[in-house]
């Protein structure tokens, strides 16, 4: 699909005349990630869109870390629902995907049925996190990030051997995060990817309150995002709210614990 001038790979799914569910992919992932929770969608009767966001899609990986600013990736799937002629859809992200999906429901909630956050908290709450608990040290990635080159060189040694460790040690399938490391290897791949974490700097709005009724669903066991963040979120959504600890869940929910996403999912897309 041609929007924004770019070309995105575009997964357009399940019934077309009911209602869209957009799903949002993080790091290092694409919309594979959802493929285990994309079924339980469909049977349920929604249309269910998954785009490869910018940088992940071959054709839509410019260079450059501004780029990459939030504000380019809300737009970017806006875009997407003007060309599928999609006035409001129900979305959700996860990882850098929630935070696409927390930019679009303070700045554009009228495109919003629902949202649903996976796993990232809403950015202030994040933010704030830095200062008020440990998730600096958990965020240390984010730093490191900001190198030019120096993190493609090192997570891509070997064929990608530290990436693929990395990814197995945080709770990742072996078979997934041998998946996501061969997409990371295309050539500009991963640089696009970190270029998300890189364009932070131009991030400086985009953090508001959120009225849309939202699902945040956390892990207590995610090794990246932490309590306090996860906690916090009430404070910036105005609108019906649920948050949904998941007890013993990691980080990688679409991917390793899609049973017990869906049914809550099931019921706040009902709301």
């Amino acid at each position: 699909m041609r929007v924004r001038g770019f070309d995105f790979d575009v997964r357009d799914e399940g019934d077309r005349s009911g209602e869209a569910v957009v799903l949002l992919h993080g790091f290092p992932a694409y919309a594979g990630s959802w493929d285990r929770l994309t079924p339980g969608l469909i049977e349920a009767g929604y249309r269910v869109v998954r785009p490869d966001q910018r940088g992940y899609s071959p054709g839509a990986r410019p260079t450059g870390r501004r780029a990459y600013a939030g504000g380019e990736l809300a737009a970017d799937v806006l875009a997407i629902l003007d060309e599928l002629g999609l006035d409001r859809v129900h979305l959700v992200g996860h990882d850098w995907g929630g935070s696409v999906a927390w930019r679009i429901g303070a700045t554009a909630p009228d495109r919003l049925r629902t949202l649903t956050a996976v796993s990232t908290p809403h950015p202030a709450a994040l933010v704030h996190s830095f200062v008020s608990s440990l998730q600096g040290l958990r965020s240390w990635y984010m730093g490191a990030a900001q190198l030019p080159q120096v993190p493609e060189r090192l997570l891509l040694a070997s064929g990608g051997a530290p990436l693929l460790r990395a990814l197995r040690r945080s709770g990742l399938p072996a078979a997934t995060a041998e998946d996501y490391v061969a997409r990371m290897r295309e050539p500009g791949a991963l640089a696009a990817a970190l270029n998300w974490y890189r364009a932070i700097a131009y991030d400086r709005d985009g953090a508001g309150r959120v009225t849309t009724p939202t699902l945040y669903v956390w892990g207590t066991g995610d090794s990246f995002l932490g309590r306090a963040a996860a906690e916090d979120t009430a404070r910036f959504v105005t609108g019906p709210y649920t948050f949904l600890p998941l007890d013993g869940a990691g980080h990688w929910i679409p991917e390793v614990e899609p049973e017990r996403l869906l049914q809550p999912l099931l019921a706040h897309l009902r709301t």
